[in-house]
C-alpha cells in the first residue's frame, strides 16, 4: 500500500480522500526541517500548502519519494529540479484558488480606497476621527491590472462590477481575448500612467521582479494606490516606502513579502498601509478544493501511474514514453528559447515535425513545447494545462508533419507569430541522442543549449567576436562554448554563446553598447 505524508495544515478532506482510495496517510503538519528529513525515507508521497520547503536536502533524504503534490498553485517552497532529477513527480493545482485571490485583491482594493483598517482601529480605541478617513470613490476609477492571467481576468471581472475602467498589461494577452474580458490592453508605461489604483497579478520571474520600482512609480499618478496579492519580491519595498513617505503613493495593499513569514518588514506599521499575512487563498471553499485535487492527484500517480497537471512529466502512456523521451527535452528546450525571447503577445504557433518523429504521437509533445513557450510568463503552466492557456488566451496552435525530412534524419521546428513578428527556431536530436538548435530564423548553426546562454544578433562585421569575448573575459565570466551563424558574409548573424554562470546586467549593457550589436538576451534552461 503506498504510504503518503501530508506535512501542512490541510483540510481533512484530503486525508479522507486518500483512505478512500486506499492510501496509507500520515499527517504530521509542523515538522521541522530536520524531522522531516529524518522520516521522509518511510514515504511514496508528500502533500504540501506552502510552509513545508521541499529542499534539495530534503528530497536528497526521501529514498522512496515518488511524488510531491502541493494544494495550490506556487511552488516556490519545492525545488523542482532536484525533485526531477531524482524522478519525483512535482504536481500543484492552478486553477483552485483563482477566485478566492481575486476576491482578496478587491478587497484590499475597497480597505485601501476607504481606510477601513485604520479607521476600525481608531473607532475600537474609543476615536471618533471621522473627517480623518476620507475615502475615494472605486466608480470611475482605473485599475491597472499587471497580469492577466487566470486570477487576473477574474480580478477585471469583478472590478468591472463596480464600474470601474479595467487596463491590463500583459505580453500573452491578445487583443481578442482583452475584448472578451473587456479591459483594455496596454504596455506598461502607459498603465503606469493612467492607472489610479494598479493590481499585480503576475508570477515572480527574473522578467517580473521588482517590476515596480522608484522608476516605475515615478511614472504613476500622483496619489496612485497599489494592491499585491501576487508574489512578493514584484515590488521594491524601500522604493515603496519612500513614495508613501513622500505622498507620491496614496496607500499601499499587501498580502505577499519577500520573506515569509514575515515578522519584520520596512512596511510594517506604516500609517498608509494594509497588510494581511498571505490571505489570498485562505478561505475554506479554495482549501477544500485543493486539498481535494492533490489527493486525488496523488493517489491517481501512486496507483495507476496517471498524471496530471504535472510541472516537471509529461503526460505520456508506458508504451509510448521510451520512443518520446528523447523529444521532449528538445521540444521543452524549443519552448522555452522562443518563450524567453518573445516580448509581445502571442497570436500563433506552428509546430513541424520532420522524420520518423512525425509518426509518433506528437501531442505530447507539442503540449511540451507550449509549456516552455509560456513559461517564461506564466506561473504554473504545466504540459497539461498549457494548451488550455493557450486555447484560452486565442492562440491558434497547428501541427505539421513530413514523414521525411529535409537536411537532418529528425526534425522538430517551432514557427511563434506575435504581434510585432514571426520567429522560427529548429532543433533534432544528435547522435548522442542530445537536443541541438539547427536553425534560428532560417540562419544555420549548431548548438547545444547549456544552462547559461547569451542570445546575440548582430551585424556579420571582423572583430565583433573578439569583442564580445573579451567584454566577457574582462568581466571574468568564462565562455563554455560558443556558436554562431550568418545569412550572408556582411549580413545578418546570430550568437549563441554558453557561460558558466549568470551575466550582470552591467556586463550585459555593455554588449549592448558594442558595435553592430542588435539585440542581447540572457537565456537559462
Amino acid at each position: 500500500m503506498p504510504k503518503v505524508l501530508i506535512s501542512d495544515k490541510m483540510s481533512p478532506l484530503a486525508a479522507r480522500v486518500f483512505q478512500a482510495r486506499g492510501v496509507d496517510v500520515d499527517v504530521k503538519p509542523g515538522l521541522s526541517p530536520d524531522e522531516l528529513k529524518s522520516c521522509i525515507g518511510a514515504y511514496d508521497g508528500l502533500a504540501v500548502r506552502s510552509e513545508t520547503k521541499a529542499t534539495a536536502e530534503i528530497i536528497a533524504a526521501a529514498a522512496n519519494l515518488k511524488v510531491i503534490g502541493r494544494a495550490g498553485i506556487g511552488v516556490d517552497n519545492v525545488d523542482v529540479p532536484a525533485a526531477t532529477q531524482k524522478g519525483v513527480v512535482v504536481m500543484n493545482t492552478p486553477f483552485g484558488n483563482s477566485i478566492t485571490t481575486a476576491e482578496h485583491a478587491i478587497a484590499m482594493m475597497m480597505a485601501l480606497a476607504r481606510s477601513i483598517p485604520q479607521a476600525n482601529a481608531s473607532t475600537h480605541a474609543g476615536k471618533w476621527e471621522k473627517s480623518k478617513f476620507m475615502g475615494v470613490e472605486l466608480m470611475g476609477k482605473t485599475l491597472g491590472i499587471i497580469g492577466c492571467g487566470n486570477i487576473g481576468s477574474a480580478a477585471a471581472e469583478r472590478a468591472q462590477g463596480l464600474k470601474m475602467k479595467v487596463v491590463a498589461y500583459d505580453p500573452y494577452l491578445t487583443p481578442e481575448r482583452a475584448g472578451e474580458l473587456g479591459v483594455e490592453k496596454v504596455d506598461l508605461d502607459e498603465l503606469l500612467e493612467r492607472a489610479d489604483f494598479i493590481s499585480l497579478h503576475t508570477p515572480l520571474t527574473d522578467q517580473t521582479r521588482n517590476i515596480i520600482d522608484k522608476d516605475a512609480i515615478a511614472r504613476m499618478k500622483d496619489g496612485v494606490r497599489i494592491i499585491n496579492c501576487a508574489r512578493g519580491g514584484l515590488v521594491v519595498e524601500e522604493d515603496l516606502k519612500a513614495a508613501l513617505d513622500s505622498g507620491k503613493v496614496a496607500g499601499a495593499a499587501l498580502d505577499v513579502f519577500p520573506k515569509e513569514p514575515a515578522k519584520e518588514n520596512v512596511l510594517f506599521g506604516h500609517p498608509k498601509v494594509v497588510a494581511t499575512p498571505h490571505l489570498g487563498a485562505s478561505t475554506t471553499e479554495a482549501q477544500e478544493k485543493v486539498a481535494v485535487q492533490i489527493a486525488e492527484q496523488i493517489a491517481d500517480y501512486l496507483l495507476t501511474g496517471a498524471v496530471v497537471n504535472a510541472l516537471n512529466m509529461p503526460s505520456v502512456s508506458a508504451e509510448e514514453a521510451p520512443k518520446l523521451r528523447p523529444y521532449m527535452k528538445l521540444a521543452e528546450q524549443l519552448g522555452g528559447f522562443a518563450g524567453q525571447l518573445t516580448q509581445t503577445a502571442i497570436k500563433e504557433v506552428t509546430i513541424e515535425y520532420e522524420g520518423p518523429v512525425a509518426a509518433l504521437n506528437t501531442r505530447p509533445l507539442t503540449a511540451v513545447v507550449l509549456q516552455g513557450l509560456l513559461s517564461p510568463q506564466l506561473e504554473g503552466v504545466n504540459m497539461v494545462s498549457a494548451p488550455a492557456v493557450a486555447k484560452q488566451r486565442n492562440i491558434g496552435v497547428s501541427e505539421a508533419k513530413r514523414e521525411r525530412a529535409s537536411r537532418h534524419e529528425n526534425l522538430i521546428r517551432l514557427i511563434v507569430t506575435t504581434e510585432s513578428q514571426t520567429r522560427s527556431v529548429s532543433g533534432t536530436l544528435g547522435t548522442d541522442g542530445e537536443p541541438r538548435v539547427v536553425e534560428i530564423k532560417g540562419i544555420r548553426m549548431d548548438a547545444m543549449l547549456g544552462r547559461h546562454m547569451l542570445f546575440v544578433t548582430n551585424e556579420d562585421k571582423p572583430g565583433f567576436i573578439g569583442r564580445v569575448g573579451t567584454t566577457l573575459g574582462d568581466a571574468g565570466i568564462n565562455i563554455a562554448t560558443f556558436n554562431l551563424g550568418r545569412l550572408e558574409a556582411g549580413g545578418d548573424a546570430i550568437v549563441l554563446i554558453e557561460v558558466d554562470q549568470p551575466v550582470p546586467e552591467k556586463v550585459l549593457e555593455k554588449i549592448r553598447k558594442l558595435p553592430h550589436v542588435v539585440q542581447v538576451k540572457p537565456l537559462a534552461f
